[in-house]
């Protein structure tokens, strides 16, 4: 035999792993079971005299063994509940005598807290304590008197026969559990019907189990994810309902979109730069003069429902028209592009124009300039490249032709006659007159600029700036306009090494030029004659855009996302950086308005919140896709995709240490709050634990928490730095006991009273209501408790922020939404006083500062119901 797998394997491994899961399933039911049975019994012991229940044997009255305990509230029916369903022999809920030695055991000594029985296995399952082991209550176990010879055993009639004694232990146990579980909600209640019955009529041998005050549960795709209630929680009903005080307020947007669009930087009127990142167009007026240090301030056009690919701005320099990509909402649905005529003083829109008339996106966009901005030339992103001309005051379409299949970077109208309008991109420049007439050279043209003299000109690949003159009309020749004149090339001067990608005309005439390749800017006269020029560091990459500023200023944004402010003879600096691929990585300063990102562009950086402006920036050399601040501020700790992480001095920026566990990605890392260790989570289901010297420097290898059936994705310590809670891909949440040796408590009922120093698991019973209904499990990228916990942060993948109120512990719960991303969210974290929030944009590489408003700044968190008490016998089922 060649040990290859059978034909049936398949099959037979399928329906082996989904009976391994009903297992599991029934397994975590049973834990439920148990818990309300031990908070039941326990709390019998605290309202009988032990006497009552180890005494004479007397029977205690029909009506109080069935009656709820005295301090229990009403049942509050949350929208998501835990309902453990149990097969067990038929018994009789009536009372009857104890059997000989059997009892619910000694009341619990005061200050004593009493747990429910059993294990939580790795996968939601339990498993029972061995037998002659002292166990958790919850279990009914002979209480074995003092051995006294001349003890008399009960006669019959005060106990029952030997043969009784297992029905009537089962008896006992149905008993003390009716009085929790009797006060479940009555179908009526739940609108006549209970969707999680139980299959069977009143004769079926098993029964539906509602723990209501004790768990809930939701569902992920189909998998049960149980949260046992904490014990100072009377009523989820006590808990905070509505969206939050606070409110955001965006107050900054970091990054440029230069890696991948054009169009997409001027300057206006009141001196503002214009130019956007992701569905933001960003308003900035520079602080400082040329070449200084970054300042000034933002102002931001929101209106856009998807991401801006192109601007331009009218010509009387305050009304600008910026275009949007189609994008899908969050069914996956297709959207429709649109064009947004706005006023920059206002920030007001003034006018729609193509809502549905335009294919994928809006690729180019050109005022009309010799009738003041009358018209407004739109070129899609469909296959034919639409070319439209639009009235800008009715929105209406006058004209439209299919321009090119090949791409269409640049649009413009000729500034001395509006029905002349040329497009450039790939392997043409065409020339268009409203009837559809057009000239074809075979360059690639990525830009374009008319002159004062009526001449064009156009930068190619190859790195030539060709003039194009007017020549006479030719109306003998199809396709050359009839009657309207037509262009020739009349001169040609090669300028860079590479493609030219931006041209840019001054206001004394002179031309600018930027290469790609060779990062140049040079400066052109009459004749093209070079007049000077500069070189972009390499760091920022190749030139995009080009704007001139007040007086001599000049302002270039780059390839790599970064806007640059100066002029050629001083250099030039940067006022606005970002990143320029997708972003994960996020943490915020223990004690400063800063804040560190990391992404797929391998590049770490530190902002300053305050001025607005990026500290420092260092290439990792690999992807980086989580970090973590020391509490001391001194080093910060990043983890790679590759299973390495560093850490790294904050002032310095030195790696102290670099170290690899494993060779699969890291998702997060957390320093513990007192900074004793550091905890790393990755994908191969293991997290790593480190003990930390007190600088932060020195790490050593601690333990691993080993027991998750999947990739690690967040993790939070304990107030006091001795537990874990943690969730991975397949929905688990588990705790560990790290100063204990990394230990996973099996128990996960202990933990529901345990506090947290911080809130990012995106599982767990003060955050469940923040999954939207019908979620996939993918919903939510990321989540964040504010310091004075009072509301939660949530990161969609719907580019979305959500603010909610803490805990949020009700099914749907409403929130405050802010857009702006053009990408899923992939994380959001409070500044260390809770003043401002920092949100990551995925693929659209931005980063937002928004300013936290209203009734949540610093300060001690007031006295809510979600700051659970310490564990007394008389509190811990206070439900």
């Amino acid at each position: 035999m060649d040990g290859a797998a059978g034909p049936g394997d398949g099959p037979a491994r399928e329906a082996l792993q989904s009976l391994s899961q009903r297992l599991r399933v029934q397994e975590q039911e049973m834990e439920l079971v148990k818990a309300a049975l031990a908070e039941a019994l326990r709390l019998l012991r605290l309202q009988v005299p032990p006497s009552s229940l180890q005494g004479s044997g007397t029977p205690a009255p029909p009506g109080d063994s069935l009656a709820a305990p005295p301090g229990l509230p009403p049942t509050c029916t949350p929208s998501l509940v835990s309902r453990g369903t149990q097969t067990e022999t038929e018994v009789e809920l009536k009372s009857s005598p104890g059997p000989p030695g059997l009892s619910n055991g000694p009341p619990a000594p005061q200050g004593a807290s009493e747990e429910p029985s059993g294990t939580q296995s790795e996968g939601g399952g339990s498993s029972s304590s061995g037998a002659g082991s002292p166990g958790p209550p919850g279990i009914l176990r002979p209480l074995q008197p003092p051995q006294r010879a001349d003890t008399p055993r009960r006669n019959s009639s005060s106990s029952s026969s030997p043969s009784e004694r297992p029905r009537q232990k089962l008896s006992r146990k149905a008993i003390s559990s009716a009085n929790l579980l009797v006060r479940s909600g009555s179908t009526e209640s739940r609108g006549g019907k209970d969707p999680l019955s139980s299959p069977g009529g009143p004769g079926s041998r098993r029964s539906n189990y509602n723990l209501e005050g004790i768990s809930v549960k939701m569902f992920l795709r189909g998998r049960p994810i149980t949260m046992y209630i904490p014990s100072g929680i009377r009523s989820l009903e006590e808990l905070p309902s509505g969206p939050p005080p606070e409110t955001l307020s965006l107050d900054w947007v970091y990054g440029y979109r230069g890696r991948d669009s054009r169009s997409n930087l001027f300057v206006l009127r009141s001196g503002e730069v214009v130019y956007f990142i992701a569905c933001v167009v960003v308003l900035y007026r520079p602080g400082g003069g040329p070449g200084g240090p970054g300042g000034g301030g933002q102002r931001h056009y929101r209106g856009h429902t998807d991401c801006v690919r192109c601007l331009a701005v009218h010509p009387d320099g305050v009304r600008v028209a910026s275009g949007q990509t189609a994008g899908v909402d969050k069914d996956g649905k297709p959207l429709q592009p649109v064009v947004h005529i706005w006023d920059s003083e206002t920030l007001l829109k003034l006018q729609e124009i193509g809502l549905g008339a335009f294919e994928r996106g809006v690729g180019a966009l050109a005022f009309s300039a010799a009738d003041q901005g009358a018209f407004l030339c739109v070129v899609d992103d469909s296959n034919e490249h639409m070319l439209s001309v639009w009235d800008c005051s009715r929105g209406m379409k006058l004209a439209e032709i299919k321009s090119t299949n090949d791409s269409v970077l640049a649009v413009g109208f000729n500034p001395r006659d509006s029905s002349c309008i040329v497009t450039s991109g790939k392997s043409h420049v065409h020339f268009w007159n409203w009837s559809g007439g057009k000239y074809k050279k075979p360059k690639f043209i990525p830009c374009f600029v008319f002159l004062p003299d009526g001449d064009i000109l156009t930068g190619d690949s190859e790195g030539n700036i060709l003039t194009w003159g007017r020549s006479p009309s030719d109306s003998k020749t199809p396709g050359r306009g009839g009657a309207k004149e037509t262009y020739g090339i009349v001169a040609q001067a090669h300028a860079h090494e590479g493609s030219i990608f931006a041209l840019c005309l001054r206001r004394d005439g002179t031309v600018l030029s930027g290469g790609g390749r060779d990062r140049r800017l040079v400066q052109w006269g009459p004749g093209l004659v070079a007049l000077q020029e500069a070189e972009i560091p390499e760091h920022f990459g190749a030139v995009r855009a080009i704007a001139e500023g007040l007086g001599s200023e000049l302002l270039v944004g780059t390839t790599k996302n970064a806007l640059l402010r100066g002029d050629l003879a001083q250099g030039f600096s940067p006022v606005i950086q970002g990143h320029t691929d997708e972003l994960w990585g996020l943490c915020t300063h223990p004690s400063q308005n800063r804040f560190l990102t990391c992404g797929h562009d391998r590049q770490l950086c530190l902002w300053d919140g305050e001025s607005h402006a990026l500290a420092w920036s260092i290439d990792l050399k690999e992807t980086g896709l989580c970090a973590d601040f020391h509490p001391s501020g001194a080093v910060v700790a990043v983890g790679l995709n590759t299973g390495r992480w560093l850490v790294l001095d904050t002032e310095t920026r030195e790696i102290v240490s670099d170290v690899i566990d494993g060779n699969e990605q890291l998702s997060v890392v957390r320093y513990s709050p007192d900074g004793l260790y550091l905890a790393i989570g990755s994908h191969d289901n293991v997290i790593y634990i480190y003990s930390v010297s007190s600088d932060g420097a020195k790490s050593s290898r601690f333990g691993r928490c080993m027991g998750h059936s999947s990739f690690i994705t967040h993790l939070d310590w304990s107030k006091d730095g001795n537990f874990i809670m943690s969730n991975s891909g397949d929905y688990e949440i588990l705790y560990w006991d790290v100063a204990g040796g990394c230990k996973q408590l099996k128990n996960r009922y202990e933990s529901r009273d345990r506090e947290w120093a911080t809130y990012t698991c995106v599982l767990g019973f003060h955050v469940y209501g923040v999954w939207p209904d019908g979620s996939d499990g993918t919903d939510i990228n990321s989540l964040c408790r504010s310091h004075n916990e009072r509301v939660v942060a949530v990161a969609d993948d719907f580019c979305k922020v959500h603010l909610f109120q803490y805990p949020c512990a009700r099914a749907k719960a409403p929130s405050r939404m802010y857009g702006g991303h053009g990408s899923h969210v992939t994380s959001v974290r409070f500044t260390h006083d809770d003043s401002h929030l920092v949100s990551l944009g995925g693929k659209d590489a931005s980063i937002f500062q928004w300013r936290v408003l209203g009734a949540g700044g610093a300060g001690p968190a007031p006295a809510t119901p979600s700051r659970t008490p310490s564990l007394s016998p008389a509190s811990s089922l206070d439900v």
